[in-house]
């Protein structure tokens, strides 16, 4: 006496499903319940123990000791169109840097020189 599938839907497997289901939510509710009511009792974490800052104050005084790198301060001088030369440290030799002014001068002269030539036709 076996009852064979059917191509309709099997009602009786379903309501034993809903059913199951509704028994899990229930479950789970009364679970969360219970957790609600034990965690408000307890605190969440426990107080944080108060540790020295020894690392901190390592890192502090390591900071102190290590050397600033140095900064280029601009003294104020009293011409003003003149520029001040960064100077070289001792025992090396580096090629001397000419001035604004001597650069300024070389350009008009070449200036000079190029007009000389187009009123020449030559350039």
């Amino acid at each position: 006496n076996m009852k064979l599938g059917g191509l309709g839907p099997d009602y009786e497997t379903i309501k034993e499903k809903v059913k199951k289901l509704k028994l899990q939510k229930e479950y789970s509710r009364q679970i969360n319940e219970y957790n609600m009511k034990n965690i408000t009792v307890v605190q969440r974490f426990p107080a944080k123990p108060q540790v020295s800052s020894v690392s901190r104050q390592k890192a502090l005084e390591y900071a102190k000791k290590i050397p600033r790198p140095k900064t280029f301060t601009t003294r104020p001088s009293d011409q003003e169109g003149k520029e001040v030369l960064p100077q070289a440290p001792t025992g090396t030799s580096l090629p001397q840097i000419p001035s604004l002014e001597s650069l300024w001068n070389r350009h008009e002269k070449e200036k000079e020189v190029v007009a000389a030539f187009k009123s020449l036709h030559i350039f």
